[in-house]
């Protein structure tokens, strides 16, 4: 194992297969993270969402995605040129992956790619246990989605934060009261077909444990780049809590559960869950 890589899997209290494929799926970021740096990708864009909030800012569950946003719209913009570097240098840590460029179903501003690799072989690179008894099929497949929007909601602020590992380097990133904006977007506008995103409400609670303030003009530019807000009145501080008092009627506490376990490790923090919590504790959002 690269010296780098063990030191980054020394952070983890590893105890379970689902705990090394977590830890795997986040050195793995990390790492790619490096590569886009080194390539300049940040000159051009900024990181966002669950797993920003997590790598940078301390957020207390594992995310799947990388999502990253352009700083200006650009519809010229490739992410083809980015894909190689960072695959070349999730590969110079010993990692055997692969990164696949998705083709756009539709008219669409995301751009997006897959990192994938066989989930059995790279956890054994990171751990001495052998998780062919464990659960881990040896054909199972570890896939990290990379998203880039190239025509972003306008509003919003960038700051550049210092990721440590493998080595120091900086990452530029949406704000805080930005980023919420984008969850609470999520939350609001997200439709799934057969399950909650019970991420999102976790990521909600920790918004509103930790950083307050929403901004709440970027999150009227995104619902109307969604088409969820229009005409010429401004998304009020009333109409967002019309908003997502109507969201928590309607939100499923236990699919919303199922969803997050796999990604946290204390249980507890979610076992009081109810609409009667989310709407005490929504009470507490507090405006840009």
């Amino acid at each position: 194992m690269h010296d780098a890589i063990e030191r980054m899997l020394a952070r983890y209290s590893c105890e379970t297969a689902n705990d090394y494929i977590n830890a795997l799926r986040e050195i793995l970021q990390e790492v790619a993270l490096l590569g886009l740096w080194r390539s300049k990708f940040f000159e051009h864009a900024a990181f966002y969402g669950g797993s920003a909030l997590r790598i940078l800012y301390g957020l207390d569950r594992y995310s799947e995605d990388m999502d990253f946003s352009l700083l200006s719209p650009d519809n010229s913009f490739q992410l083809d040129k980015y894909l190689i570097p960072l695959e070349k240098e999730i590969r110079s840590f010993g990692f055997d992956i692969t990164v696949e460029k998705k083709k756009k179903q539709s008219q669409s501003t995301i751009q997006s790619a897959f990192l994938k690799a066989n989930t059995h072989k790279e956890v054994l690179i990171i751990s001495p246990i052998d998780f062919s008894l464990t659960g881990i099929h040896k054909h199972q497949r570890l896939k990290i989605k990379v998203e880039i929007d190239v025509n972003p909601p306008s509003h919003f602020a960038t700051e550049m934060k210092y990721n440590l590992h493998p080595i120091p380097f900086p990452v530029k990133t949406y704000q805080l009261p930005d980023m919420f904006a984008g969850k609470m977007h999520a939350i609001l506008c997200r439709k799934w077909a057969n399950r909650v995103k019970g991420r999102d409400w976790y990521d909600l609670v920790w918004y509103i444990s930790n950083h307050s303030t929403i901004h709440l003009y970027h999150l009227e530019k995104r619902l109307r780049n969604s088409g969820h807000w229009d005409g010429n009145k401004t998304l009020s501080e009333k109409n967002f809590f019309h908003m997502i008092w109507e969201a928590t009627e309607q939100l499923d506490i236990q699919m919303a559960v199922k969803d997050i376990e796999n990604f946290i490790q204390d249980k507890n923090s979610i076992s009081f869950w109810s609409k009667d919590f989310f709407n005490d504790i929504i009470q507490k959002i507090q405006f840009l």
